[in-house]
Formats: C-alpha cells, structure tokens, sequence
C-alpha cells in the first residue's frame, strides 16, 4: 500500500499546532484513525472530553445473554449520533470488532441483571423504552420519543427478553413490509436513534 492511498492523515506538515488537545505521536507519525476531520490529531482523551460536551440525553441498552455479534455495531451507531452512554445488560465480553474501536470514545456500563439497569434508570431519571415488533407495541414512526431515555434493545431472533419487556413504560415497533419477522438488531438500533435525532436534534 502507498502513502497516499493510507487512511487518514500523514505526519503534520509545518510548525506543529499549539494546544494541549493535540497529541505530539500522531503529529509526529500521522492520524490514521476513523475519526472526523475535527478530531485530527487530537488525543484520545480530548476527544472524549469535548464528546462529553455534546452528548445528547438518550441512552442505547442491549441485552447481552447470548454474546451478540450485533453489540459492536450498535455502539458505533451510538457514538455516530453522540449517545450519553451505551448500556450492555448481562454479560461483560462482547465482540469489538463491529465497534471499529468507536468502544474508545464512547461511554459503555454494565449491569449485571435488568434489575440492576432499571434501578439505574429509574435513579436516573429515564423513561425506558424498548425497541421490539410484538403485539403491544405502538409504531415508533407516529411514537413521541421522550427527549431523555433509554431505548433498549434484546437479543437478535428472540428480541427482548419478558424481564426487559416488564421494565419498559413503552415498546415501539419499526415498520416493515417484507415477509420476515424482524429485521437485524444493529439495523433496528440506528434506525430507533436516528428517530430519536429526528425527533430532538
């Protein structure tokens, strides 16, 4: 692979920036990162710390029971629309590659039951609301999505488990038109917090 055709950005060219958000090994080396143009350069934890700044005042839980391979994908799309915090409910490993490293910068929790999440969020102040085609569900399309709250989303095939379903105040369904059940948990994620982003931002 040629220089040019790297991802990215090559060492900085010129006198180097000032400023204590830059760090001096990806001026020196180059940023190859998958990070927007803003973040050119920066440090880890000064990304982070100007994402805290922005961050919008919804949640994304998901179960996690049977090691879903979705997750990754779900805390990229969180992070590509600034989700306060990523909630994985049930067990601690999951796979990071679909993250593509976004895990970095965005705020991840863990709760070891849905009790221990509900706890939370009722401490916390959200309404929790889960993502599932079932039969009580309302259309997600028509749905006024609370400005702070959790959308929670279960396992891919299943969906959300009974505990989950009895912790939400709402279910929301997405509409779809095809001959399967449901569509990917990953796909359903970016779709329910684009909503949210439609909806508040």
């Amino acid at each position: 692979m040629t220089e040019p055709d790297l991802p990215g950005v090559g060492p900085w060219e010129g006198e180097w920036p000032v400023g204590d958000h830059f760090d001096a090994e990806l001026l020196r080396d180059g940023d190859r990162r998958n990070v927007i143009d803003r973040y050119r350069y920066w440090s880890l934890e000064s990304i982070v710390a100007d994402l805290d700044l922005r961050r919008h005042p919804f949640h994304v839980a998901i179960e996690n029971w049977q090691h879903d391979f979705n997750i990754g994908s779900i805390v990229r799309t969180a992070n590509a629309f600034a989700a306060a915090e990523v909630h994985i409910i049930g067990k601690r490993r999951w796979n990071r590659r679909g993250a593509m490293v976004t895990d970095r910068y965005q705020h991840v929790r863990y709760h070891d039951t849905v009790d221990d999440f509900s706890a939370w969020a009722s401490e916390a102040g959200l309404a929790v609301i889960g993502i599932d085609n079932v039969d009580d569900s309302e259309p997600i399309e028509t749905a006024n999505l609370p400005r702070e709250c959790v959308l929670v989303f279960g396992q891919e095939g299943p969906g959300l488990s009974d505990e989950a379903r009895k912790a939400c105040e709402r279910t929301l369904s997405i509409a779809q038109f095809g001959s399967t059940r449901s569509i990917n948990a990953g796909a359903a994620a970016a779709i329910a917090m684009h909503a949210w982003i439609r909806a508040h931002v």
